[in-house]
């Protein structure tokens, strides 16, 4: 799975790597060393514009959204804080993620993720949760595969109201490779450049030419480091968090 990650890129340079139309600077987000679930991170995706004047023409977003995917259909958001994946194998066929997969599709800039390992403390002999920061060694921004939803607050009458609607995502995570399969199991799933157009499209892509690209993650070598358990308190944040340690 993936319950922590980085993110600390500048909204500007998002805007330029994946060729975004559409960011308002007002929306800012801090840079996050310790992303934790229900945060607000950064979404890059496609949807068809809805002014009088260029109505049907699709533009590429990056907006802050919130992280734990809220199904439409949910009676309140608090089954966001269990809905922070969707595996690659199952995710087409979920009731929480199929429509979202078919239609709602995103990226979700990082910098490196966080796993936990079971670990004995030499000092001790008792075991704990060793975390280890994974990372592309070359320290390019990871583009996560994810999925955003539409929820509507009942209690809020008005729907021009803002805050009457709430934008929520999750990340697809798959079975994990190179150094991060040596510490978990599964991984969030990566996509190429060469993807991100066809996985942004809102309108021209089938769920088994979808399913095909997940199959193809982003090559790539990743690192994983011991970092210190810091890491474990969501209130802890500063780039310290990424700094090696003994395991």
């Amino acid at each position: 799975m993936c319950g922590r990650y980085v993110s600390t890129r500048r909204p500007q340079d998002l805007v330029q790597l994946f060729h975004v139309t559409d960011w308002r600077a007002d929306e800012m987000l801090e840079p996050n060393w310790n992303v934790a679930p229900t945060n607000d991170v950064w979404a890059v995706f496609e949807r068809t514009s809805r002014d009088s004047d260029d109505a049907g023409e699709v533009g590429r977003e990056l907006r802050p959204l919130r992280w734990g995917l809220v199904p439409s259909w949910a009676k309140d958001l608090k089954i966001g804080a269990r809905m922070i994946n969707a595996r690659v194998e199952t995710v087409h066929e979920k009731p929480a993620f199929r429509s979202a997969f078919l239609k709602r599709r995103c990226l979700l800039p990082a910098d490196g993720f966080y796993e936990w390992q079971q670990a004995k403390d030499p000092a001790t002999g008792k075991t704990r949760k060793q975390p280890y920061f994974i990372h592309p060694e070359d320290d390019q921004v990871m583009a996560l595969a994810g999925l955003y939803e539409y929820w509507r607050n009942r209690e809020v009458k008005q729907d021009d109201d803002p805050t009457a609607w709430l934008m929520t995502c999750t990340i697809i995570t798959t079975e994990a490779t190179d150094a991060a399969g040596r510490v978990h199991p599964r991984m969030p799933l990566a996509l190429s450049p060469d993807h991100y157009d066809a996985w942004l499209d809102p309108g021209h892509q089938g769920p088994d030419d979808l399913r095909t690209m997940l199959d193809q993650p982003a090559g790539g070598h990743l690192d994983a480091r011991p970092v210190a358990t810091a890491v474990n308190n969501v209130r802890n944040n500063g780039p310290q968090l990424l700094e090696e340690v003994a395991p």
